[in-house]
């Protein structure tokens, strides 16, 4: 096993985009920390640079990971090998709560088995599409009055006791600084009122996914989210970010709305959330 440097993170990031879309949760961590972003992970391969196996998992030295809830990601091309590196390396902590995000769905057994030989539970939270898009011309045109337009905006740091209230992992202090460190680091979009306060609001997280799309209730059905959507997509696409996001597999009206975009994803691959407690 061994721990990447920052060039080796460079080089990662290149050998991951050939198995796009699969493995874009950690290609998206990757390019975010190689344009210098927070960076709260340690990347971990079995091998180098003919790695099968890739992790990225908290850095518990860094401040702000502590700040955050413990997340994993990680990308495998072979089972074996992966099952190697949870069961007999030191590639996770298994003392302490934490959640493995975005893997393949095929991978739940797996995942499961090995928990339990170390007596550590694992709960599905979620199972959802991995929704892409490589190519932002595919983007439907958005029609937006010159009145609405000036009230496109960013972020910023005014807004996140909004966004923390709203979102559906968040109301904490957690979430507080989740969306603190998502708006301060990356790209955002929302619409705003008259006011100058936020109607409808799209984010980036640190794994470069679009999410925490929302629209204030009062404020529905008036196009918003495609407009938000749209403006966020070809700046992600201008800056050379992945577009992508995860949509939960009962959220029909959201994975809808995202195919309608322009946003595909493969009808035989699904990827899960699991958290792990003693």
């Amino acid at each position: 096993m061994k721990v990447l440097n920052a060039e080796e993170l460079r080089v990662a990031e290149g050998l991951l985009f050939k198995h796009l879309p699969k493995s874009l949760k950690v290609y998206g961590f990757l390019h975010g920390i190689n344009k210098n972003k927070v960076n709260t992970v340690d990347v971990v391969v079995d091998t180098w640079p003919d790695f099968k196996v890739i992790i990225c998992r908290p850095d518990l030295k860094n401040p702000h990971a502590r700040r955050l809830r413990k997340k994993v990601s990680y990308y495998s091309t072979d089972e074996q090998i992966l099952r190697r590196m949870l069961t007999e390396e030191n590639s996770l902590d298994w003392s302490t709560y934490f959640m493995v995000g975005g893997f393949d769905l095929t991978h739940a057994t797996l995942l499961k088995d090995v928990s339990s030989a170390r007596g550590v539970n694992a709960q599905l939270c979620c199972v959802v599409h991995a929704m892409y898009l490589p190519d932002c011309r595919t983007l439907p045109p958005v029609e937006i009055e010159s009145e609405l337009q000036s009230r496109i905006s960013s972020l910023n740091d005014s807004h996140v006791e909004l966004v923390n209230s709203t979102w559906k992992f968040g109301g904490d202090e957690v979430g507080y600084w989740t969306i603190k460190n998502l708006i301060s680091n990356f790209p955002s979009c929302c619409i705003t009122d008259d006011q100058g306060q936020p109607v409808s609001w799209i984010l980036v997280y640190n794994y470069c996914a679009m999410g925490i799309l929302y629209t204030l209730p009062e404020h529905r059905r008036k196009g918003y989210a495609k407009i938000v959507i749209s403006t966020l997509a070809r700046k992600l696409h201008a800056e050379g970010y992945p577009v992508y996001c995860f949509i939960e597999e009962d959220n029909e009206v959201s994975y809808r709305l995202f195919k309608k975009m322009g946003f595909t994803d493969d009808p035989s691959y699904r990827a899960a959330w699991f958290e792990f407690n003693f």
